[in-house]
């Protein structure tokens, strides 16, 4: 290790060489190359952790170049994970990477955390959360948690030393209605950043014993009034009790709904059969990019032109992610029972993968 590198955080009396032996021999997993991983990562990576692991499979889009950083235009397109890597090994050639080109899920988790010593939780989505939880309680791993809405955002770390868990804060997953929509709710983009450096923190403090650890409190942030309020966690004993993975994360939007690939849908325009492709996001989000064949009406427009869909067609929904969409097909399912009426798994994000 090249020591005079980190010559400004070794000088310090409650740091000092010893502290940064042991940022040196961490394995820290970062799930989620966005606007929380990408500051947490750059800030890690530089302060000399010793192995970085990435796990990730989205792509560069236009519309993330607000928040996260670490990418330019000239990324635009290209994976996420490649895109990250190569600046971050040029920002640091000591520091060893694992990277993960895929979503977390019930099949790989333990195995992927297993392999680390601290997660940093980069997510977007209540699944991934609640998935990360459980495996770091099965596992014995303590995560650091960071969440994000508007001007605000959260920290918190759980299942360390006995201390609470996330479904202390969460029991249960939420339902669909009950989740707000990131795609229509947005975020400003300073507000990552901030977050990401406080989960960064938090684990340089995890690794190295300095400090205080965020455990048992929850952290929250207001950029408008730049204010920070503690909130105390009580441990939920059971919540620790956990042994195994549930075999699906997803919340229930509306019960058993039709659902199509990106994959197959790609073949079915192909094939040129009579269809209608309805995008449900927003004006705004649909004039950033759609499919061709797309005619878009938004979801909250969609009671009020339900004449627009063709009813002697099958009918394929689609959104950003997958969830709007199934909130579609719950509006739609009533009046047209005889339509063949599917949502698109994944939405626009998975089929620009397979373009």
């Amino acid at each position: 290790m090249k020591y005079t590198r980190y010559i400004r955080q070794t000088r310090l009396k409650d740091f000092g060489m010893a502290a940064q032996q042991k940022l040196g021999e961490a394995r820290v997993l970062v799930v989620g190359v966005g606007g929380l991983g990408i500051p947490a990562l750059q800030y890690l990576n530089a302060m000399g952790v010793g192995t970085l692991g990435l796990v990730e499979s989205d792509i560069v889009e236009l519309s993330n170049l607000q928040r996260q950083v670490l990418f330019t235009e000239n990324d635009l397109g290209s994976p996420k994970l490649g895109a990250a890597l190569e600046k971050l090994r040029a920002q640091n050639s000591e520091t060893l990477f694992k990277t993960f080109n895929c979503y977390l899920n019930p099949e790989n988790a333990l195995d992927i955390i297993s392999r680390f010593d601290v997660v940093v939780d980069a997510t977007d989505n209540f699944a991934t959360r609640y998935l990360i939880n459980d495996a770091c309680v099965i596992l014995k791993k303590p995560f650091v948690y960071g969440a994000l809405h508007g001007f605000e955002g959260q920290v918190c770390v759980f299942n360390f030393d006995g201390g609470p868990t996330y479904r202390c804060l969460f029991p249960k997953i939420p339902t669909g209605a009950e989740i707000p929509d990131c795609n229509e709710n947005g975020v400003l983009g300073v507000i990552p950043g901030i977050i990401g450096n406080l989960q960064a923190l938090e684990v340089v403090k995890l690794v190295t014993g300095v400090g205080e650890v965020l455990s048992g409190n929850l952290l929250l942030f207001n950029g408008l009034d730049q204010s920070f309020q503690k909130i105390r966690l009580q441990l939920r004993p059971e919540n620790r009790n956990i042994s195994k993975l549930l075999q699906n994360y997803e919340t229930e939007i509306c019960g058993d709904v039709p659902t199509i690939t990106s994959s197959e849908l790609k073949k079915l325009i192909a094939s040129g059969k009579p269809i209608q492709l309805i995008d449900v996001r927003s004006h705004t989000e649909f004039e950033t990019g759609h499919l061709d064949a797309s005619v878009n009406i938004p979801l909250d427009q969609l009671e009020d032109r339900k004449k627009e869909v063709n009813a002697n067609l099958p009918v394929f929904l689609l959104c950003q992610s997958g969830k709007r969409s199934k909130e579609a097909w719950e509006k739609l399912r009533k009046d047209f029972k005889k339509t063949p009426i599917c949502s698109v798994a994944g939405g626009i994000n998975s089929f620009r993968l397979i373009r």
